[in-house]
């Protein structure tokens, strides 16, 4: 019988320890993958990219935060489709990119259960606004996402060339 408690016991402690592991601080959602990439001196903006798995529910990012150390401030963007007159679809006059693409804000990114949402060049990103000095490839940076559900989740991006 010690030898049957025994095992018990090791599998209780595996179990919490695997339970911790997928619990921690982000709750359902996983974050992945952050970094930045390094910027010019004189360069006022910044970018973020990153990767969001959805958890057992949907839920959705509001926004994100940075130290006032790194920008003045942080916002959700998108890069869309423009129009001729670089007007986005959703009729937003954001300047045109080039390639008929434009940049638009987002207060929303929907997060579906299970589903993997890819902040990265072309698509879903963070802009740094105001930076206060150059990202420098190599330093890392604390981010805040908040989400609907989650609430905040605090990663940290590592800045890259």
């Amino acid at each position: 019988m010690p030898d049957a408690t025994a095992r018990l016991s090791g599998a209780l402690a595996v179990l919490v320890l695997a339970a911790a592991a997928c619990g921690g601080a982000s709750g359902p959602l996983a974050v992945t993958d952050v970094w930045s990439r390094a910027s010019a001196a004189g360069q006022e903006t910044g970018v973020v990219y990153f990767e969001i798995s959805g958890g057992a529910s949907s839920d959705a990012l509001l926004g994100v935060t940075v130290p006032r150390a790194i920008a003045a401030g942080a916002a959700l963007h998108e890069t869309v489709a423009a129009d001729a007159t670089g007007t986005t679809m959703a009729g937003h006059d954001m300047g045109d990119m080039g390639d008929g693409m434009t940049m638009q804000a987002v207060s929303r990114v929907p997060i579906g259960a299970g589903a993997t949402v890819v902040f990265e060049p072309g698509g879903y990103h963070v802009m740094l606004l105001g930076l206060v000095e150059p990202l420098v490839a190599g330093a890392s940076f604390e981010v805040t996402l908040t989400f609907e559900s989650a609430g905040e989740i605090v990663v940290v991006a590592e800045v890259r060339e």
